[in-house]
């Protein structure tokens, strides 16, 4: 029986290798492992020009990869249970999740490894905020203030037009009777023309009386029995009529004679009558109480020659004299007017 002789030493076990280092080195390397493969930085003693290369197709679970030149055994996936790996890895594990914080591809085998501006993807990556409205600022309101102080375009009504505001509310009127009641004496409303300031034709209509015509006066008035077909009946042309000068500076000759033609009244602070006012008859060298007729202040005044002929008056025509024979004085008598009012 052959002796058995075994040598066995009891001193201290052999240090382990410098090259696996505490539990703390090896956590250090862990994470710097795992931020080189996210792309967060760069491969230790790797020149800046050329990058690892990298296995096109990534290891199958529980195979070997080569990293750093040293093939290493990929670890086992950690339990989503266990309590005690909430520790940095799990920390980054959870930032990647979040899609505005999810790191860079990873660099294919061959390309340039780039510098990561971690800061400039970090911020581009934030959520916008929506900002309100910017207020507008103080020096727009003082530029509307110049503007609104700033003198006027020429635009504006010029000085020639001296009564440029009341030339809006003013018109002339002239109207044409025929004869009706006994004998034809009454004068009744047959054809009614007013005209704007300027001249302009506002109506002119033939208005067939509520009476009887007995006398057509067509020498003077200038009506016929076949302008009587189609007029219009006195009521509604009345009404027609005074919507129009209501409120209005009224010019006409002898104007008392119209207003009693249509049963109407207006104020005499809106009358302007041409057969009574003396400015106008000075200028035609005529006496100022005097009563002169349209036909002679126009001839005297305007050198033109209206209600001639047989085939009788013409109310629009003379509806615009009488505008005329107004402008030439209007100034002079509407400040006499002002100082001593008409009273009505």
């Amino acid at each position: 029986m052959s002796t058995l002789l075994l040598n066995l030493d009891f001193g201290e076990p052999p240090p382990k290798k410098a090259v696996e280092g505490n539990a703390k080195h090896r956590k250090f390397v862990r994470k710097r492992r795992l931020l080189e493969r996210r792309g967060f930085l760069n491969k230790k003693n790797q020149p800046p020009g050329k990058a690892p290369k990298l296995n096109s197709e990534p290891a199958k679970k529980g195979e070997t990869s080569s990293v750093d030149g040293a093939w290493k055994v990929s670890p086992l996936p950690k339990k989503k249970s266990v309590a005690s790996s909430s520790g940095p890895e799990q920390s980054l594990d959870k930032k990647a999740a979040v899609p505005w914080l999810t790191p860079a591809p990873v660099q294919k085998a061959g390309s340039s490894v780039g510098k990561v501006d971690l800061l400039g993807e970090f911020q581009s990556a934030l959520p916008k905020i929506r900002n309100h409205p910017a207020r507008p600022h103080k020096k727009g309101p003082q530029k509307n203030l110049t503007q609104k102080n700033a003198p006027q375009s020429s635009s504006q009504p010029h000085s020639d037009d001296k009564c440029s505001g009341s030339s809006q509310k003013m018109v002339a009127i002239d109207c044409e009777m025929v004869g009706t009641g006994p004998k034809g004496h009454v004068s009744s409303l047959a054809r009614c023309s007013i005209v704007s300031y300027h001249g302009d034709v506002l109506y002119d209509e033939y208005v067939l009386p509520p009476c009887h015509i007995v006398d057509y006066r067509t020498r003077w008035s200038g009506i016929r029995k076949q302008h009587m077909v189609n007029a219009t009946p006195f009521k509604v042309a009345r009404g027609q009529i005074l919507k129009i000068l209501t409120g209005k500076i009224v010019v006409g000759h002898a104007i008392h004679n119209d207003f009693k033609a249509l049963q109407y009244f207006h104020p005499k602070s809106l009358t302007r009558d041409t057969s009574h006012i003396p400015p106008l008859n000075r200028k035609a060298d005529c006496p100022e109480n005097a009563t002169m007729s349209l036909k002679t202040l126009t001839k005297k005044l305007l050198n033109r020659d209206i209600q001639v002929g047989k085939s009788g008056h013409s109310s629009v025509e003379d509806a615009q004299a009488a505008m005329e024979l107004y402008k030439l004085v209007e100034v002079e008598w509407e400040q006499h007017l002002a100082q001593s009012p008409p009273k009505d």
